[in-house]
């Protein structure tokens, strides 16, 4: 079991890592016996350090959503992440990727903005619908910190679920007034279609996904609060990125979002 000293050296080589986008070992083959939930105590100590050095917590994320991605690594339930003020770039904008990024990859989103906080348990779809202001489309930018993309979940766990950036897209859209199971993602690469997938895919439906955050997180103390963007796992497989590249999500019925690298 993890001591103290154990859990801040590692935060504090994953926050490096962070800062100098000079990657490190992983975490499992140092400490093969490492579980979930020491790994999830080392994600907090990166986030207090972030935070500590300004940065403003404003949201959370969920990662390995679909079946395929949890079989492979040998989980029954997706993981989750933070989202700070620092983590968030414009629609439109250009990331420079020797600057910002080590290994990036893309997801496609739809982002819940919520206008009231959820309780702590017993959170139900329903009462996600009710609480969220509005959905989006976003990226979520995927990144690791390690010396190696061959990740166990304790990695990508204390690593804030692989989460390094997002973006919104601008429009504003109620969604009560959708189905979210229904509305299909098209990403494009350059202009040419890369993949498409439906709502459906995340979890059943991206309200089950923010459902089961909020119930999970709260069993840690932790609230979905109001104000809070949540990123709820993508629709379409993730896709690598490299200088160059324009990266665009269309979603039917909420609208897009776009992405440049250099």
């Amino acid at each position: 079991m993890f001591d103290q000293q154990t859990t801040d050296r590692l935060a504090d080589e994953l926050y490096g890592a962070l800062r100098s986008r000079v990657t490190i070992p992983l975490i499992s083959k140092r400490h093969p016996d490492v579980t979930v939930d020491e790994a999830y105590r080392v994600s907090l100590g990166v986030l207090n350090r972030r935070l500590a050095d300004g940065e403003k917590l404003i949201g959370k994320k969920i990662g390995l959503t679909s079946q395929a991605m949890q079989q492979m690594l040998g989980i029954s339930e997706p993981d989750y992440g933070f989202l700070t003020d620092a983590m968030q770039v414009a629609d439109g904008a250009t990331v420079t990727i020797a600057q910002q990024m080590i290994t990036p990859m893309i997801e496609a989103e739809i982002a819940f903005v919520m206008r009231a906080s959820l309780p702590l348990e017993g959170v139900t779809p329903e009462m996600v619908l009710e609480a969220t202001e509005y959905v989006a489309a976003s990226f979520e930018l995927v990144d690791t910190r390690f010396d190696t993309p061959k990740l166990a979940i304790v990695d990508t766990v204390a690593d804030n679920a692989s989460s390094a950036l997002f973006q919104l897209g601008q429009d504003r859209i109620d969604p009560r007034d959708l189905d979210l199971n229904a509305v299909t993602c098209t990403l494009l690469r350059n202009g040419a279609v890369q993949s498409t997938g439906k709502g459906e895919a995340v979890m059943g439906s991206p309200l089950n996904s923010v459902a089961w955050l909020a119930n999970r997180l709260g069993a840690l103390g932790v609230q979905i609060e109001a104000g809070d963007v949540v990123l709820p796992g993508s629709l379409v497989p993730m896709v690598p990125v490299a200088p160059g590249d324009r990266l665009e999500a269309e979603f039917t019925g909420i609208g897009r979002v776009t992405c440049f690298f250099a």
